[in-house]
C-alpha cells in the first residue's frame, strides 16, 4: 500500500494546486471567461472567490456528463454522490460498487492510461495522483480534470467536496460529508466508554507466511479510523513511516493485545472464508503472542477497510468490533 500525507497549506495554495485549467482556457495572459485577469496574477483573494475558483475548469461548460475515475476511492465517492450513471471508465482496481466491474478500465491510479481515457471522450477526469507528463497530455487533448488528495481522513472529506464542486452538486457533497462525520462521531462516543487495547494492523505480507510484513504506522487513514474505533496503534510512534516494513520479531517484541490482518482481501464470500481461515492458522502458530492466546487475532478480508472513501463509517465500525472483541474472527 502506498499513500502520501499531503500538507494542504493555505486555501489559495490548495485551490491552485488541485484545480487544473484545460489549456484552451489559458491563452497567454488572457483571462478566463467570466473572471478577471487579476485572479490569475493574484491568487490570494478572498475565501469566497477562491472557493468559486475550484470549479473554474468547468465554468463555461454544463455539468459533466461523462466522468472517468482513476482510483477506487474516487469511484466509490462518485457513486455515493449519485453520479454513477455518468461514470464511463474506472481504474483496474475499482471493484465497488459491483456495477463498476463492467465499465472500461483506464489503467491504475499510479499510471492512468491516457489513450484509454481519451477513447471514452470524458468531460471530466478525476485523478488521485498526477505528473507533469499526464497533465500536459490531458491539457493537449482538451480534457478537463481535477486532482483529489488521498492518504488521510481529512483527504476523504476534501475529495468529496472537490468532486461535488466540479460536478455542480455541492449540496449533495456537503450532505455526504455530514453523514460520514456523524457516523464516525457515534463510533467514537461508544469507544470512549471502553478500554483502549494495544493493536497491530497488518496491511500486506508475503502470502502464506508471516514475512515481509507491512503494518500501519502513524499519520495515515487506517491509523486515524483505528483511533476512532478505540484502538491504540503500537506502531504509531514518532519517526515511524506511515506504513513500516516489520518482521515477526517486531510483532513478538510489541506483543499487542489485538492483531488485525487486512492482507487477504477477496471478492467472494467463499474466497474470504478461505483467506480468513488461512490467516488465523498462520498467526495461531505463535502462541506466545497475547493476541493469539486470547483469541484476539482478526482477519479483515474486504477492501472497505483500506479504501478511504464513503465507506469509512463501515470500516471504522468493523475495526471497532475487532478492537473490542465483537463478532469473533469475522
Amino acid at each position: 500500500m502506498a499513500t502520501a500525507l499531503r500538507s494542504l497549506g493555505s486555501l489559495s495554495d490548495f485551490v491552485w494546486e488541485h484545480v487544473r485549467v484545460p489549456q484552451p482556457y489559458l491563452r497567454g495572459s488572457e483571462p478566463l471567461p467570466g473572471i478577471s485577469a487579476k485572479i490569475l496574477v493574484h491568487p490570494r483573494l478572498t475565501i469566497v472567490l477562491l472557493l468559486l475558483a475550484i470549479t473554474l475548469p468547468l465554468a463555461a461548460q454544463k455539468k459533466p456528463q461523462r466522468i472517468v475515475s482513476t482510483a477506487p476511492s474516487i469511484t466509490e465517492t462518485l457513486f455515493a454522490l449519485g453520479l454513477g450513471e455518468k461514470v464511463v471508465g474506472v481504474s483496474q482496481f475499482c471493484s465497488f460498487p459491483p456495477e463498476v466491474e463492467k465499465l472500461p478500465k483506464v489503467g491504475t491510479y499510479v499510471k492512468p492510461d491516457v489513450e484509454a481515457i481519451a477513447r471514452l471522450a470524458p468531460d471530466l477526469v478525476v485523478l488521485q495522483r498526477s505528473s507533469p507528463e499526464l497533465t500536459d497530455r490531458l491539457n493537449a487533448l482538451h480534457i478537463a480534470f481535477i486532482e483529489v488528495p488521498h492518504g488521510t481522513l481529512d483527504d476523504v472529506f476534501t475529495g468529496i467536496q472537490l468532486i461535488g464542486n466540479a460536478a455542480g452538486i455541492q449540496e449533495r457533497s456537503a450532505a455526504l460529508i455530514g453523514q460520514i462525520r456523524s457516523s464516525l462521531d457515534a463510533i467514537l462516543t461508544k469507544a470512549k466508554t471502553l478500554p483502549s487495547p494495544r493493536v497491530l494492523v497488518i496491511v500486506d505480507r508475503r502470502q502464506g507466511t508471516l514475512t515481509d510484513l507491512i503494518a500501519v504506522g502513524p499519520n495515515n487513514y487506517v491509523n486515524q479510523i483505528l483511533e476512532i474505533a478505540g484502538g491504540t496503534n503500537v506502531l504509531a510512534k514518532a519517526g515511524q513511516p506511515q506504513y513500516p516494513r516489520i518482521s515477526l520479531e517486531t510483532v513478538l517484541r510489541e506483543n499487542p493485545d489485538v492483531i488485525i490482518d487486512l492482507s487477504g482481501t477477496q471478492e467472494t464470500e467463499a474466497a474470504r472464508q478461505a483467506s480468513r481461515a488461512a490467516t488465523l492458522s498462520l498467526w495461531n502458530q505463535n502462541a506466545e503472542l497475547t493476541a493469539v492466546r486470547k483469541g484476539h487475532v482478526y482477519a479483515g478480508t474486504t477492501n472497505s477497510l483500506v479504501v478511504p472513501g464513503p465507506r469509512t463509517p463501515i470500516a471504522a465500525q468493523r475495526l471497532f468490533d475487532f478492537v473490542h472483541g465483537i463478532g469473533g474472527s469475522n
